[in-house]
């Protein structure tokens, strides 16, 4: 951002909610795990549940938090259900830190 650039504050102290919100609800490493599946393509809750070894209940309140949040959307199929990430915003920030945290070796 230029200096001689003045956001307007209310636009500014919105987009900053947005994002606390989203950090927030990544923050969560149940979440984030599921996330970062969800990242690769849409997933059915039984496969989510066999990848990320978190169990139904769990599994359950935390994707619903996810949903709740407008990060992920489900359809069905006969009795399956089947998730994927509905967020630009939040594969976006998963995409950053799967360069960070995952893409490379630690020294």
């Amino acid at each position: 951002m230029q200096a001689d650039t003045v956001m307007d504050i209310d636009v500014l102290r919105q987009s900053a909610d947005d994002a606390s919100r989203l950090m927030k609800v990544l923050s969560n490493p149940d979440r984030l795990l599921l996330l970062c599946q969800l990242a690769q393509g849409e997933k059915r809750v039984g496969e989510l549940e066999e990848i990320v070894g978190i169990l139904q209940p769990t599994l359950s309140q935390q994707l619903g938090v996810l949903r709740d949040e407008g990060l992920v959307s489900t359809r069905r199929e006969g009795k399956n259900i089947y998730y994927r990430i509905d967020s630009p915003q939040a594969l976006a920030v998963l995409n950053v830190l799967y360069l960070q945290f995952c893409g490379t070796p630690k020294e």
